[in-house]
């Protein structure tokens, strides 16, 4: 199967550099103007995270298109640091010791690394299991979401190599068991 891992268009939180991972935000003015020249690859398939930035990012890349809505894709929930910058929070102990963690110990009311690694790779392995060797899936979904999948099934790099700006990302094809052949997009 070929992949597509786009993450969606910018929201306000996004240009204010929030922590909004369950936080349910539109895209903002200058996140659909970005999309506009946008020409995405065909796709037998459209997945989408629940979240409205990505349903809407892509009713503007496939318009008409059937979104196939996968829960397990949602972004991480940031529990206590939705919607705060790190400017805000870098005094927090609790978010220090987050930080220090690299994401291993959830922040406080959050999601740890380890659980939005095993809700979205079980959401990806699910939707595979759906595809054959020739379909071509495009995934309109979260940065988090695509570095989690890319650190879990391709081998040789790290978590963080695999950041996407708004409206970026990654082609890719699965085969036995893993993404290969990925190229930035």
């Amino acid at each position: 199967m070929t992949v597509f891992l786009l993450r969606h268009g910018q929201t306000r939180g996004n240009l204010e550099r929030r922590y909004i991972g369950s936080t349910d935000e539109p895209l903002c003015a200058q996140g659909r103007e970005a999309l506009e020249g946008i020409r995405p690859p065909e796709a037998d398939c459209v997945y989408v995270s629940p979240m409205l930035r990505c349903r809407e990012t892509a009713a503007l890349l496939y318009p008409g298109r059937e979104q196939i809505v996968v829960p397990g894709f949602r972004e991480t929930s940031f529990g206590a640091f939705e919607g705060l910058t790190y400017e805000e929070l870098k005094d927090n102990p609790a978010y220090q010791a987050w930080l220090d963690s690299a994401g291993a110990a959830p922040p406080p009311g959050g999601e740890s690394k380890a659980a939005v690694r095993q809700r979205v790779t079980e959401a990806f392995l699910a939707l595979a299991a759906r595809n054959g060797p020739e379909d071509r899936a495009a995934l309109i979904v979260h940065g988090g979401t695509i570095m989690t999948l890319l650190e879990a099934f391709e081998a040789g790099h790290r978590f963080y190599d695999w950041q996407a700006p708004n409206g970026g990302g990654w082609w890719c094809r699965w085969q036995d068991g893993m993404l290969t052949d990925v190229e930035k997009w």
